[in-house]
């Protein structure tokens, strides 16, 4: 579909003190491919209908992602965070599946 180069957001667990955790995060700036972008609505009980997203991003893994793939929370897309919600190592890329904003 085209072209996609953005941030990627890492976050890790890490203890500021003893028996205190709290998230680190670390962005990465990646380049990639868009694949595919769904929409749908979904009924629901509520008055609106819900939209739901789902973008498939293929990244060019580097070293850094290659490892810390299960580390990945958000990948910005068109001005938004959205949240990782898959990411399969598929060697020397990484397809992201993206879905919902992320709030984090």
């Amino acid at each position: 579909m085209g072209k996609w180069y953005g941030k990627i957001g890492y976050v890790k667990s890490v203890e500021t003190s003893p028996g205190v955790y709290d998230d680190e995060v670390v962005e990465h700036e990646h380049y990639g491919d868009v694949q595919q972008i769904n929409r749908r609505f979904q009924s629901t009980e509520h008055l609106n209908d819900d939209l739901t997203i789902s973008i498939e991003l293929s990244i060019v893994a580097d070293p850094y992602a290659s490892k810390n793939f299960h580390y990945m929370r958000y990948a910005e897309f068109m001005g938004i965070k959205w949240k990782v919600i898959n990411a399969e190592p598929r060697y020397p890329r990484l397809v992201l599946t993206l879905g919902g904003e992320y709030n984090g």
